[in-house]
């Protein structure tokens, strides 16, 4: 399906949440203003909810230790059926799915509580969850489903079906203008047609999230009389339908345990009554039902930081070379104390956003985004500084260490496994494009008709007008805070200086914007590099905003508060270091020269570069054709008993 870029982001532009309804820290923060006020003091379970989730977690660890065996799930690239059932029968499949249709009716904090505990064990394991809750049956319908489906499919999910979501296509990933899966109105009924690609939990679901595109009917055709409008729209269907057929399991560089598949639909009939909101709500849906299912991966990325502590500190204290543990060498040193201060912040992050969440005081959209993408750019981070620290035993597989006598521990594995959450849900460079769509909202709902080269004269004068007004008080603001003042935020203690530092660098960062926006106007979108640093510079902010919360709140609780400072300290100068060095790369960049080695790199001018190498992939087009009909491949899906 061919479409235009204009197309292309006016389908992604209206599947967008455009009203803010609710306070966002993080969209203050992108407009230079601190409100420490929505995240301090810091956000706590109910009593009742934090014994239930503690109660849980209890459960969960002591099947998580007793059955789930990591290292069989990497060799077998399976998980056991008999895991799945034990998860079943503990409640793991409905944690999120409130009481009332069966399930845990956990909040989101000790839901990723427990995806953290389970990916330290097997990621893949975590990975089934969090397809299954985040983002499949469970979490779509439970927001935007009828009563009847709430009734129907949510005790099923908290029990005993596993769930999937289908969006991507093989020609079709963060571009869902061009999905080219159909649903035809039939009678009662919807008729899908169409090719899935990358379906996590889709070998072995009972129950299917799927987007299909609804045909705009014609004005004299009588579906439009009937109530039909077309458009992307979700549905639930039974994964045993006739005419579903799974044709490949593939397999990735990790996450060898993943059910993930390709999966065709042949003339598969869906009752109307299985369509999740309006016809044409489909997108709105996904990207809703993501603002608080991104959250599963940062959870994961948190426990991975732990674990990279824990392996670190062990190993860092045990291995001597030149009369001293390689700890107390500086250039390992160094690495062990980003990991530490690294993995405070992480879980500060999550569990901030993950309180918020379950408060819903506040639009958190921009918070989970920042929480994914961050989440998983350090927690690669911080696996690949593990697997330096351990060395030629980092890149050893754990099998091969047990088998000549040594521990075994799968620090290469990780570095795999956490390798995906950085294309997961997002990619880095998507969600860098959506984070920065949301900050930039507020420029663009007064100026943006003024910067559009689409608009009438007309309309760039009233845009005129309004912006005039928006920036004559606006601008003034980001001159001077509480940031330049010696004594604020002095509750704080010694992390009194970053929280300064916060509030006149997010006032800098509203400037950088502005001056952005100034310069380049309508081709600011053409600018993802510079737009990717400001959404970075907003992910440091963030991070280290959560991070002095968080040690304030645990000095306020009389737990760890001296040692939780000290990470806090270590991380947030860690992080204005880079936050400092991002700055300048906003201004002082290759951008531009980056742009013409790629036109010469496509044009073929440095062909000769290529030269003197053999090409090992297997022959075959680049994106497989999906063209709709019956299957030619024999059915691999299986049911889990």
């Amino acid at each position: 399906m061919t479409v235009t870029e204009r197309e292309a982001r006016a389908v992604a532009e209206a599947a967008r949440e455009k009203d803010w309804r609710k306070p966002s820290f993080a969209k203050e923060l992108f407009l230079g203003r601190f409100r420490l006020d929505l995240i301090h003091p810091h956000p706590g379970p109910a009593p009742e909810d934090a014994e239930r989730g503690e109660e849980f977690l209890a459960r969960l660890r002591e099947f998580t230790e007793a059955h789930i065996d990591g290292a069989r799930i990497e060799r077998e690239a399976r998980v056991p059926d008999e895991v799945v059932t034990g998860l079943k029968q503990l409640g793991a499949l409905g944690m999120k799915i409130s009481t009332e249709y069966g399930g845990l009716g956990l909040g989101q904090l000790y839901y990723n509580k427990a995806l953290a505990l389970v990916s330290s064990a097997s990621p893949a394991v975590a990975a089934l969850l969090s397809a299954h809750q985040s983002i499949g049956v469970p979490q779509p319908v439970a927001l935007f489903g009828s009563p009847e489906q709430r009734d129907t499919f949510l005790p099923r999910c908290a029990r005993t079906d596993l769930s999937a979501f289908l969006l991507t296509e093989p020609d079709v990933g963060s571009d869902p203008a061009r999905l080219a899966t159909s649903a035809v109105p039939e009678g009662d009924e919807y008729v899908l047609d169409g090719v899935k690609l990358w379906t996590t939990n889709g070998v072995v679901a009972d129950l299917l999230v799927v987007m299909a595109r609804v045909p705009e009917p014609a004005p004299d055709d009588p579906r439009r009389a009937a109530g039909h409008r077309g458009g992307i729209s979700a549905f639930v269907v039974e994964a045993g339908s006739p005419g579903i057929t799974v044709e490949n399991r593939n397999a990735f560089m990790g996450l060898r345990g993943l059910e993930n598949g390709v999966t065709r639909f042949h003339r598969v009939r869906v009752p109307a009554a299985h369509r999740i909101g309006e016809e044409g709500a489909g997108l709105k849906i996904a990207l809703t039902t993501l603002n608080t299912g991104r959250l599963s991966l940062p959870a994961t990325c948190a426990g991975a930081g732990k674990w990279c502590l824990k392996i670190a500190r062990e190993w860092g204290a045990e291995r001597v070379q030149w009369g001293r543990p390689v700890a107390r060498h500086e250039a390992v040193g160094s690495k062990i104390s980003f990991i530490a201060a690294t993995t405070f912040a992480l879980e500060a992050v999550l569990d901030l956003a993950s309180q918020m969440a379950d408060e819903n005081r506040h639009d958190i959209r921009i918070e989970a985004a920042l929480a994914k993408l961050y989440g998983s750019e350090m927690a690669w981070r911080m696996a690949d500084e593990l697997v330096q620290i351990r060395g030629g035993r980092g890149y050893e597989t754990a099998e091969s260490l047990a088998a000549r006598g040594e521990r075994g521990v799968p620090a290469e594995q990780l570095l795999r496994d956490l390798r995906i959450n950085r294309i997961f849900e997002g990619s880095t460079e998507i969600m860098h494009l959506l984070i920065a769509r949301e900050a930039v909202d507020a420029h663009l709902a007064v100026a943006g008709d003024l910067i559009d080269p689409g608009t009438t004269l007309a309309d760039k004068r009233r845009a005129a007008v309004a912006a005039g007004g928006f920036y004559a008080g606006w601008l003034p603001r980001l001159v001077a805070g509480p940031g330049q003042l010696p004594g604020a935020f002095g509750e704080f203690g010694r992390l009194a200086p970053h929280l300064r530092y916060i509030e006149r660098t997010a006032r800098k960062l509203a400037r950088s914007t502005f001056y952005g926006m100034s310069r380049w106007q309508g081709r600011m979108e053409t600018k993802q590099g510079f737009l990717g640093r400001i959404v970075d510079i907003g992910a440091e902010l963030f991070a280290m905003s959560a991070a002095c919360v968080r040690a304030e709140k645990l000095r306020r609780d009389g737990t760890e508060g001296r040692a939780a400072h000290q990470l806090a300290d270590a991380f947030c100068r860690q992080a204005r270091l880079r936050t400092e060095e991002l700055f300048g790369r906003l201004w002082s960049n290759t951008d531009d020269l980056d742009r013409k080695v790629v036109g010469g790199v496509l044009d073929g001018a440095y062909g000769w570069l290529e030269e003197g190498i053999v090409d090992p992939s297997s022959p075959g087009p680049w994106i497989a054709e999906a063209v709709p009909g019956a299957a030619t491949k024999e059915n691999v899906h299986r049911r889990i008993p």
